[in-house]
């Protein structure tokens, strides 16, 4: 990276300890080296440096009464990365590992996917450091709404429209959602994710998974003249992506063979039953390890990582950033394995993904091929406006015209840069250009 070194340099001055957000910042401006040299006029309006500076970090206490009435405390954050193409636009995130580092990592990897999925949002994140496992419904209403009474004041329809992510369901948004039409007194489509009845859209439950899938077969069919027909497939994580990544893949004739948790991972040599994970994941929220105990004939196995020695054609990390190392790359392309699909955000690592690069795997980044979940979430944002909504079907239509407009956008943007299966750096330029126009077009 000439031109663009002394621009990561001040990235990782300015945010000492944060290894996630310089590990996307880099990835990134790697890919738009080869713009800046062909653009100079980026260079020159400081796009670069302005694009990886976010425009406002908001942190704040989030203070709940536990069930036994003791005071707890944990923290909210909310970063606002980037406005020029609309609305800032990004999940809430609860979970132990959250801080601001991994809040700006996720935001700033939103702006190139929203950009992508064409609909008019920017980028932000946002979360807490709360663990709502084994927490009962009570303190989980309580915590959202005392996280709600500080967001609120920084969020809106028009302003920054959050959604859920690891931790935060239907469950989380409607305590939020309600606390929010509280204090403002206004019922407005501000949170996305939302139940049917009250300006929900339908599809947005399967989106992220559903859309990772339209999204590799139009690759697959187009790169390396295959499909998910036939293909066995192993994917990673057992909560809302990877539930319907598998339904997907099932529908589009794929054997899915196993599935994971924090804990471990399930190995169903017949193929996964998918009603049985559903049972336990969404109704009694346990363990995957339960899974054998409905079908003797699959293997748990503690532990997340040996996931990736078993054999597959088609691999899909849908649980979390750098899931998936260089070992497990080698382990993976050594079975066969000849496509890699991120359902999670940025599950691979840089090693990882050299390991796929240099064997000719095609390997879809997140940014593109879970860009689904927010373009459905961007539908419901219309819908919302409209005071309308549209059939399940309209919407997974529309789902899987963005995801293959997004495949042939990105794959566009890497030809012109001389390089046409590199989607990596496909999806970075064709996510940049739009946002790096506007801002050129609104000035410093």
């Amino acid at each position: 990276m000439k031109l663009l070194s002394n621009v990561m340099e001040q990235v990782i001055k300015r945010n000492p300890n944060e290894p996630e957000f310089h590990q996307a910042v880099k990835e990134v401006l790697e890919s738009l080296e080869i713009v800046a040299e062909k653009n100079p006029e980026y260079v020159k309006a400081g796009i670069f440096d302005r694009i990886v500076e976010p425009e406002r970090q908001i942190i704040f206490r989030v203070p709940w009464v536990d069930d036994n009435g003791k005071v707890q405390v944990n923290r909210g954050f909310r970063v606002q990365f980037n406005s020029a193409i609309g609305p800032y636009k990004g999940g809430i995130r609860f979970h132990p590992s959250v801080n601001v580092g991994i809040i700006k990592f996720l935001g700033f990897e939103q702006i190139f996917k929203n950009s992508l999925t064409g609909l008019p949002m920017g980028g932000g994140k946002g979360g807490s450091d709360f663990d709502p496992k084994g927490k009962s419904d009570g303190e989980i209403m309580r915590f959202c709404q005392s996280f709600m009474t500080e967001l609120y004041r920084h969020i809106g329809p028009d302003t920054d429209v959050p959604a859920g992510d690891i931790g935060v369901g239907g469950r989380e948004i409607g305590y939020m959602f309600g606390m929010y039409r509280k204090i403002r007194n206004e019922f407005t489509g501000v949170l996305t994710g939302k139940g049917l009845t009250w300006g929900g859209s339908l599809a947005r439950t399967e989106a992220t998974g559903y859309g990772l899938c339209y999204f590799m077969e139009e690759a697959m069919k187009t790169i390396k003249g295959k499909s998910f027909e036939g293909a066995t497939v192993v994917i990673s994580g057992s909560g809302n992506v990877a539930i319907y990544a598998t339904e997907k893949a099932q529908q589009l004739g794929a054997k899915v063979v196993a599935l994971s948790d924090s804990n471990g991972y399930v190995y169903d040599p017949d193929g996964i039953k998918l009603d049985t994970v559903k049972q336990i994941k969404e109704v009694e929220r346990k363990r995957i390890s339960e899974y054998v105990k409905y079908h003797p004939n699959a293997k748990y196995t503690e532990g997340c990582s040996g996931i990736w020695t078993i054999k597959c054609d088609v691999a899909l990390p849908c649980a979390t950033q750098n899931e998936l190392d260089g070992n497990a790359a080698k382990a993976l392309v050594a079975n066969g394995c000849y496509a890699v699909g991120e359902g999670a955000n940025m599950p691979c690592t840089p090693e990882a993904i050299d390991v796929f690069m240099e064997n000719g795997v095609l390997y879809a980044p997140g940014k593109a091929s879970n860009a689904g979940g927010v373009a459905t979430s961007g539908l419901e944002m219309s819908q919302n406006s409209m005071r309308y909504s549209w059939s399940f079907e309209e919407v997974d239509a529309k789902l899987k015209d963005i995801m293959v407009n997004i495949f042939r956008s990105a794959r566009a943007a890497a030809k012109e840069y001389g390089q046409e299966d590199n989607l990596v750096l496909g999806a970075n330029v064709a996510g940049f250009l739009k946002v790096a126009n506007a801002m050129m077009a609104q000035g410093v």
